[in-house]
């Protein structure tokens, strides 16, 4: 699978935040394509179920997003972001 939706060096600063986040699933899936499905999801505007094959089962995304949803890796994951933003803009700016 490619890997447009989520850089490498995105994945470097957000994907330690998931290192302890379980995944659901059999076996579980990896932790970046469901990521990077409920980027796509979100960017898409479209339902669960309409997830490419390439994404996997959208009811196991569905249930990896909520279950991280509900544990705040979620809200980690913006927090860094944001902090990351700011620093960004105050060393252009």
């Amino acid at each position: 699978m490619s890997r447009d939706m989520i850089s490498d060096e995105a994945w470097a600063v957000i994907g330690p935040l998931f290192r302890n986040a379980k995944s659901t699933g059999c076996p579980p899936m990896d932790r970046r394509t469901v990521v990077e499905a409920t980027a796509w999801r979100f960017r898409a505007g479209a339902p669960w179920w309409d997830l490419p094959e390439r994404f996997g089962n959208g009811n196991t995304i569905y249930k990896n997003f909520n279950r991280w949803s509900e544990r705040g890796v979620w809200a980690r994951v913006l927090e860094k972001m944001q902090s990351l933003a700011h620093q960004c803009a105050s060393w252009t700016g």
